[in-house]
């Protein structure tokens, strides 16, 4: 798996917690954003994670990873979704062969659900995407991206993700299901997250 890396966007403003940071809330005590780049270097050797400019707290959680990962600020993060993946995408080294998006507010994606994902695409003879589901179908995240959309995922504008590339090549997509509704839970705000702890307990 060394020639797949992960790309964990976490450059998102949080506008929607009224004023908290939905990636520094904790689970078990943890950060989620440590959490998921923890998550994240279990099922990968390279891990980037964007992070928007002016983010200390941010920074701070990732401190004791950060030799192990590397940060890509995004200039424009407040233009959207897009730019974090462009910057992402940019860095990436010339023999890598996939990169796995992953949204860094899904709390219930984890090293399993990364190694589900990469193992799939490694199994496959022909370079495939590989788009994460709920138990039930429904198409969410996290997305691998062969090599062959590197050049689509650069020229990606304004808030939709990568969904047009998802489209673009829906001919070459190949669907894993995870557990419940991981593969689609996010969490914008603090409702989100009391209703989210009160299932969960956590």
């Amino acid at each position: 798996m060394d020639d797949v890396a992960i790309l964990l966007l976490a450059a998102g403003g949080s506008t929607r917690m009224r004023g908290g940071d939905k990636l520094l809330e904790r689970i078990d005590g943890e950060p989620l954003l440590h959490r998921q780049a923890q998550a994240a270097l279990a099922a990968a050797d390279r891990v980037l994670v964007t992070l928007p400019p002016n983010a200390p707290a941010r920074r701070a959680v990732l401190a004791d990873l950060a030799e192990r990962l590397t940060v890509v600020e995004v200039a424009d993060a407040a233009s959207g979704m897009a730019s974090s993946i462009r910057a992402g995408v940019a860095q990436l080294p010339p023999d890598c062969t996939a990169v796995l998006i992953v949204p860094a507010d899904m709390p219930e994606l984890d090293k399993d659900a990364f190694f589900s994902i990469i193992s799939k695409f490694n199994s496959e003879d022909k370079p495939s995407i590989v788009r994460a589901t709920s138990a039930d179908n429904q198409p969410g995240h996290p997305v691998l991206f062969p090599r062959f959309c590197f050049p689509a995922l650069l020229q990606l504008q304004g808030d939709r993700g990568a969904r047009d590339v998802v489209q673009q090549y829906r001919d070459r997509v190949l669907q894993v299901p995870l557990p419940d509704r991981a593969a689609l839970t996010d969490l914008d705000t603090p409702e989100d997250w009391a209703n989210w702890r009160a299932r969960t307990k956590l």
